[in-house]
């Protein structure tokens, strides 16, 4: 049984109560799958009574039966197969589907894009605490759709984005929304979700933004289950931690990939969950994280304002948030012409770091470490018009933040009339993003640098090849 899984005995009880309501195995199999916090191919096999070895056997019976080959199947590929450790081949996934009466969108393995809803599905709600759960039926729960969806995105050979998957991502956040204000979750499965919040801050520094979005929809869904009922006050402070990170992770991807109207809606999903929670640290963070997205976009008067807001809730302890807020003040100052202030606002960012407890070595997403103050440091005096001499180092977990300081730098280079220089600076910068992270955010940056040549060296040799570089380039999205 994997961790966050209940008892067998839960998926018995279910199968009892099937029987008693005349259900489907269609029907249970969904029951079993939205309670026990199991996939749904593992739910197929729970909702007939089997064990793993007599789902092998029935298997291999079928495919004796109906003359259809060896079905090269075992107890520990199913079990990888049931718990996403693996997937199986597209022939497997046919003997599959006819071993459960079911097609791969029903066994999870597919995604439908079927325009209708399906018809009645059973929809599992938790309830109180000493209290079995209660079903209902329902023709708009389609969760299960959404992860099949998402788990096909992330199978596929090249990450997209489009309308769909947009849409699904919406409608997360959505559904996230509705359930944050009224569940019995265990110790254990509070455990994990806080190592699986952990390793998600850690792999973002390095992961794609697109792939990294649908895996945060994939564990959003399962909080928003855990979520569903009201949880005593401890848990429902870690639900909403949780729920918290989450959310300032996807608003980040989707701003890095130039969807800023998602990415301001993430940005208020996690700020309902930090302002219930009360922890003034946390909602400092937000403020924090969420000030990035008018800078890149254009409203450096709301990135003060948020900027200001997260040191005001911050408080005087020296803290990540406080830290990344005056830094980030200190930018968008010294953009607006505001140099005094800008530096003020750098002095104090500079100083609450230094009175920070040492970072280790591991790099977090929301950790203000010393890589991240130098980021600002370099940003905020490129704006105020100083000369910095800055290369970034030969490796490292961050891809994007040194190409848009070298987009900063190359946009001041062609203020000053070195236009080859900053084109030269700013094709630099593009071949050394990997393509999986050339978002919009990469891309429209460097096509504005295009905008501010003057009419007279459109010719030139750098600015031609910079055309030509960007044309090319089309930003993941």
């Amino acid at each position: 049984m994997a961790r966050g899984e209940h008892s067998p005995a839960c998926a018995r009880r279910w199968r009892g109560q099937a029987e008693a309501r005349q259900w489907t195995l269609w029907q249970t199999t969904q029951a079993i799958h939205g309670c026990c916090g199991v996939s749904l191919l593992k739910a197929h096999r729970l909702a007939r009574g089997w064990s793993a070895r007599q789902s092998v056997q029935e298997l291999e019976e079928l495919c004796e039966r109906q003359g259809l080959g060896a079905a090269r199947a075992s107890i520990d590929l199913l079990n990888a197969w049931e718990n996403n450790r693996a997937r199986p081949r597209p022939q497997t996934i046919d003997l599959l589907a006819r071993l459960y009466r079911a097609n791969a969108v029903r066994l999870g393995l597919a995604g439908d894009y079927c325009e209708d809803d399906g018809g009645v599905k059973i929809v599992v709600v938790s309830g109180a605490e000493g209290r079995s759960p209660y079903q209902a039926e329902e023709r708009i729960d389609d969760d299960m759709e959404r992860r099949a969806l998402f788990h096909h995105a992330l199978l596929g050979s090249r990450f997209a984005m489009s309308g769909r998957l947009l849409a699904e991502v919406e409608r997360t956040r959505q559904d996230l929304d509705r359930t944050l204000a009224v569940a019995t979750v265990s110790e254990e499965q509070l455990d994990r979700l806080d190592e699986q919040v952990l390793r998600y801050r850690r792999e973002y520094i390095t992961s794609a933004p697109l792939p990294m979005l649908y895996r945060l929809m994939l564990e959003l869904s399962d909080v928003r289950t855990l979520s569903a009922a009201r949880q005593p006050a401890m848990a429902q402070r870690r639900l909403l931690n949780a729920t918290v990170m989450l959310a300032l992770l996807s608003a980040d991807a989707l701003m890095k990939l130039g969807d800023t109207r998602q990415a301001h809606a993430w940005y208020g999903t996690a700020r309902t969950a930090s302002d219930d929670m009360g922890d003034l640290r946390l909602r400092a963070l937000v403020r924090a994280q969420q000030a990035m997205l008018p800078y890149y976009y254009g409203d450096l008067a709301e990135t003060v304002r948020l900027a200001r807001e997260a040191r005001m809730l911050a408080g005087s302890a020296p803290s990540s948030p406080a830290a990344l807020g005056a830094a980030a003040e200190a930018r968008a100052l010294a953009r607006m012409g505001e140099h005094k202030a800008a530096r003020i606002a750098l002095a104090e960012a500079e100083r609450i770091f230094a009175r920070m407890p040492p970072e280790g070595h591991d790099h977090l997403a929301f950790r203000f470490s010393e890589r991240r103050l130098q980021f600002y440091r370099i940003g905020t005096l490129i704006e105020l018009g100083e000369d910095v001499d800055w290369t970034p180092g030969p490796s490292g977990p961050y891809a994007i933040d040194p190409v848009l300081i070298l987009l900063d730098q190359a946009a001041h280079l062609i203020r000053g009339g070195k236009v080859e220089d900053a084109c030269h600076l700013a094709q630099k910068a593009l071949l050394q993003v990997p393509p999986e992270h050339r978002t919009s955010i990469v891309v429209n940056r460097a096509r504005a640098l295009l905008t501010e040549v003057p009419p007279g060296r459109h010719k030139a040799v750098a600015v031609r090849r910079l055309s030509e570089l960007l044309a090319d380039a089309t930003p993941v999205s």
